[in-house]
């Protein structure tokens, strides 16, 4: 049996695995270096620290559930959960590699996944220092009070996600001939 050349387009289209790794580690290591940096010179609670003004601020708290609170207490076994979704999709794109779009995707999700289990692991809580009040904006808006305070690692799924959604969309869409 005959095996196929991959093209250059293959090669382009098909990044190696090092691609959606490295990227899954240099986003893990500044979601760590930022926890530690809030652990190091921010005090839990009012009042915020304001970056830029009505855009960004930093405000230490810490979470031992999932997103808005959900499940608190739960620290371990979410931990747990969050820590074999982010290997697996790792594992996932090294037996299956992808296209760079879906590969880059996949490695920002599990860097969220693996990012905030580190934190659960170790702490029995995920350190969370990001404040947006134009976020609060909306969801106040809405009538939903404040938004919830992230991290980088929350970042990472939320945009992932979102980013997923959107090129399912664009990708599904056919050619018009």
């Amino acid at each position: 049996m005959l095996r196929s050349v991959p093209t250059l387009t293959d090669r382009i289209s098909r990044p190696s695995f090092w691609l959606p790794l490295l990227i899954a580690a240099m986003l893990i290591a500044a979601d760590q270096a930022l926890k530690a940096w809030a652990l190091a010179n921010l005090q839990p609670g009012p009042p915020a620290q304001v970056v830029i003004p009505g855009v960004l601020e930093w405000f230490l708290t810490f979470n031992t559930g999932a997103a808005w609170s959900m499940f608190s207490g739960s620290a371990a076994p979410l931990a747990l959960g969050r820590m074999l979704v982010g290997l697996g999709i790792l594992v996932y794109l090294f037996l299956r590699p992808q296209n760079r779009f879906l590969s880059v995707i996949l490695a920002m999700i599990s860097a969220g996944a693996i990012g905030n289990a580190i934190d659960g692991l170790r702490f029995g809580k995920v350190t969370d220092m990001i404040h947006a009040p134009p976020l609060s904006a909306v969801t106040r808006a809405i009538g939903q009070g404040d938004f919830p305070i992230f991290n980088i690692a929350d970042s990472c799924v939320v945009v992932g996600t979102i980013a997923l959604l959107i090129g399912s969309f664009v990708m599904d869409r056919k050619p018009k001939v």
